[in-house]
């Protein structure tokens, strides 16, 4: 009761402040012309609520094209795809690993274990190397991709959730709303973003995926994927990924989470911790939008 009190003086406070600050600017404005003219304020961020951003939202579907076996022990935590293999970053403490998976099958062709430490999470290729974040350890092993050799390690600060590279730099989630651009070279953060929907940040981003100049999110513990444009942080469209498993699929696995695009035929890969299977999908518009 008292936070409930408390949260309503603090709310009609903030709003007669903002009625005090609206006719101070009113008058300035009035004396002074438009903030544009005068350039006061040239790079001021433009609100969705006020821009009309949150009408343009996509609606997004799964449609599945071919269905393929996926290893259910694998606790998916990130997807990439390479010249017709998949290869596959799993978690869990003692049980973390880097594969090389023929994807028609689910066969692994090549296993790296991790120290038992350490809980793997999201992958990204580079180049020739892969990158594998891991959850707290803030440690980031660099493998060779054709032998799976590990040549490097960079170290960051904070918590690894998802990684993917759109060609000139990574991004990266760690579990909150914000996306953080990295130098693929050093690893050093350049900069970041908050994701936005409809006017509201959405955290626990989880398992990225960059296609082009968008990048693709898990939600945690949701069967939802966002499309997000990484300059504004904007939410574009949202993809509705339920019901891919049957009921009794479901009973086993955990969430939906690894997303893998294959630029051969523009499709996608998804699957999730411990699921049975690996969807080739495409994301057409939902029924009605």
């Amino acid at each position: 009761m008292k936070r409930e009190k408390q949260g309503t003086w603090v709310r009609a406070f903030a709003v007669a402040m903002a009625g005090l600050v609206g006719l101070a600017l009113a008058g300035w404005v009035s004396l002074h012309g438009p903030w544009e003219s005068q350039g006061a304020i040239p790079d001021m961020p433009r609100s969705a609520s006020l821009t009309g951003e949150q009408a343009t939202v996509e609606r997004l579907r799964v449609q599945v094209l071919a269905t393929y076996p996926h290893d259910a022990q694998a606790f998916t935590q990130g997807l990439v795809w390479r010249d017709g293999f998949l290869y596959e970053s799993d978690g869990l403490y003692a049980r973390s690993m880097l594969r090389k998976v023929v994807p028609e099958t689910g066969e692994a062709a090549q296993v790296v274990m991790l120290d038992p430490r350490i809980f793997a999470e999201g992958l990204a290729a580079v180049g020739d190397h892969l990158i594998q974040i891991t959850w707290k350890e803030q440690r980031a092993p660099v493998y060779d991709i054709g032998t799976l050799g590990q040549v490097n390690e960079f170290q960051y600060r904070g918590e690894g959730w998802g990684i993917c590279y759109d060609g000139t730099r990574l991004v990266m989630s760690d579990g909150s709303s914000h996306l953080t651009f990295r130098d693929p070279q050093t690893f050093e953060p350049t900069g970041q973003v908050n994701v936005i929907l409809e006017g509201q940040p959405i955290d626990e981003l989880n398992e990225l995926e960059c296609v082009g100049d968008k990048v693709y999110s898990n939600v945690w513990q949701t069967d939802r994927i966002l499309r997000i444009d990484p300059a504004s942080g904007r939410v574009e469209a949202t993809i509705d990924a339920a019901g891919l498993l049957t009921p009794q699929e479901r009973q086993q696995a955990d969430v939906l989470n690894g997303i893998a695009y294959d630029p051969d035929d523009g499709t996608f890969l998804i699957t999730g911790k411990l699921w049975p299977k690996l969807f080739k999908v495409q994301f057409p518009k939902a029924d009605g939008s």
